[in-house]
């Protein structure tokens, strides 16, 4: 069996998929769009210029992608986030700014907590990207 994280992007963030993925495969190493599939014309759910299915890397991870312009109630929460565990603190505070210099929100800022942390490392922080997703950048001891 395997578990792999399912984005989908409706309503403001539809048709924004292929843009954030090209980022997120740009600022983390060792990663790649593996394949996109596109809606075929008059396909219900999409457009031909809407991701149908795709496929990407972020440092060997693997991630699924999908777009669709029905009126969803729903969309992406803070309460579900992509959890990066970092081995230096140049990588946490680059991918960190990257995710929030354009457009994002910071929730919890990127600190040092040196009396009392959170009990997961000596650095962290949480943060959404301006397509919605939520991140939590941690520097493991």
């Amino acid at each position: 069996m395997k578990t792999t994280t399912f984005l989908t992007f409706v309503g403001d963030q539809c048709g924004k998929a292929e843009e954030a993925i090209n980022f997120y495969t740009s600022i983390f190493p060792n990663s790649e769009i593996k394949s996109i599939t596109k809606y075929a014309e008059g396909e219900a759910g999409g457009t031909p210029e809407l991701i149908k299915y795709g496929v990407f890397t972020l440092n060997g991870i693997e991630y699924m992608v999908s777009e669709s312009n029905y009126n969803h109630a729903w969309s992406f929460t803070p309460g579900v986030s992509i959890f990066v565990a970092c081995t230096s603190e140049s990588e946490i505070d680059t991918l960190f700014d990257k995710i929030v210099e354009n457009e994002g929100q910071v929730m919890v800022p990127l600190d040092n907590y040196e009396t009392g942390d959170y009990g997961f490392g000596k650095k962290f922080g949480w943060c959404q990207d301006k397509y919605g997703i939520s991140w939590q950048f941690n520097l493991s001891e």
